[in-house]
């Protein structure tokens, strides 16, 4: 978001709402937003927001030139907003749409927190035992005159690329990590790495919910501000973020624009990340001319079922955690009691 926060923006158009309802022009709420903000980043672009809209731009031209922080859905909206008179109403919309989607955030990483702690904790303890402790116990076991068990020969091979590589290891490491975010970044490997993220047992489930969630919430939130149903789903191809659901949007414009219902699409079996109670509920709205109502509920669905997931997350992770946790520490524990029980006993 150009190194301004999801939050900064949301209280920007918070702001910007309370303003406008109170009957302050546009520039005088930016400047008033502008002078209060605490990101550099955003107090530079709204100062030139407010001499674009004082020189006589509107305010979705304004905002428009700088995309990396107002998407192509947000300026939209205010555009809308704009031509109809209505801006104070399509705020509140927008409003209301990032704050679901920011609580939607927090969910997950609540959800992912715990985990994240505990692997990223087991991580440092094994990295510092790797490289100070591991490396101690070569000289130990080779001073022993007795056969080592397989488990001790195995830490010992570890122990013996940790003493003599050690810092070269954890550096590849960090290196392989970096590597990996990059290649995932690209254009030609994204597309197969959401499409098998969304395989993953238990996180699939969860990041399916939450694309379908703002897919829906974007196109309720659009329709019910105006939009016609093929500009909303342009501008949420170029919002949405993973490239499965990317595809979908694309594949369902082509059908609109040929004047196919996006039910009828959605049933064609091109769409198996598209649940049958979705594919019903936009069936409804196309029928009954309240399709905006539809995505909106459905919306309001996905994001009861990120809750219902987030919340067993770590009841179903902690036991796979401790397991794996006790194997690796049975396994260190073994390594190293083994051979000095051993010696113990060939002295009696």
């Amino acid at each position: 978001m150009g190194n301004v926060s999801f939050v900064e923006k949301l209280l920007f158009t918070k702001h910007l709402l309370v303003m406008t309802k109170s009957g302050i022009v546009v520039a005088d709420s930016i400047e008033a937003i502008a002078s209060q903000t605490k990101s550099v980043k955003l107090r530079k672009v709204l100062d030139i927001v407010e001499k674009d809209i004082r020189n006589g731009q509107t305010l979705a031209k304004a905002l428009k030139r700088h995309p990396k922080i107002f998407d192509q859905f947000f300026v939209s909206l205010v555009e809308i907003g704009e031509e109809s008179g209505t801006l104070d109403k399509t705020l509140d919309y927008l409003v209301k749409q990032l704050s679901q989607e920011y609580e939607l955030r927090k969910k997950i990483q609540g959800a992912l927190l715990y985990p994240t702690i505990v692997v990223g904790a087991i991580t440092l303890v094994g990295i510092g035992m790797s490289l100070f402790v591991l490396p101690k116990l070569v000289d130990l076991f080779e001073s022993l005159d007795v056969s080592l068990p397989l488990t001790t020969q195995i830490l010992l091979f570890f122990a013996n690329i940790m003493k003599n590589s050690g810092f070269l290891v954890a550096g590849g490491f960090i290196g392989a990590i970096v590597l990996f975010r990059v290649l995932i970044s690209l254009r030609a490997v994204r597309p197969k790495w959401d499409r098998m993220v969304l395989s993953f047992p238990i996180f699939g489930p969860l990041i399916q919910n939450r694309e379908l969630a703002l897919l829906c919430r974007n196109l309720g939130v659009m329709l019910k501000s105006g939009l016609p149903i093929t500009k909303a789903l342009s501008i949420e191809h170029e919002a949405c973020g993973n490239y499965v659901f990317k595809d979908y949007i694309a594949r369902i414009q082509k059908s609109v624009d040929k004047g196919k219902e996006i039910a009828l699409e959605l049933n064609s079996g091109h769409y198996s990340k598209f649940s049958q109670v979705a594919v019903k509920m936009i069936a409804v709205g196309e029928k009954t001319g309240s399709l905006d109502e539809s995505f909106l509920y459905l919306s309001d669905f996905f994001d009861e079922e990120v809750d219902n997931i987030a919340k067993n997350l770590s009841v179903v992770l902690e036991p796979v955690i401790l397991v794996v946790i006790g194997l690796v520490v049975g396994f260190v524990a073994l390594a190293i009691i083994s051979p000095i029980y051993e010696l113990t006993g060939s002295i009696r």
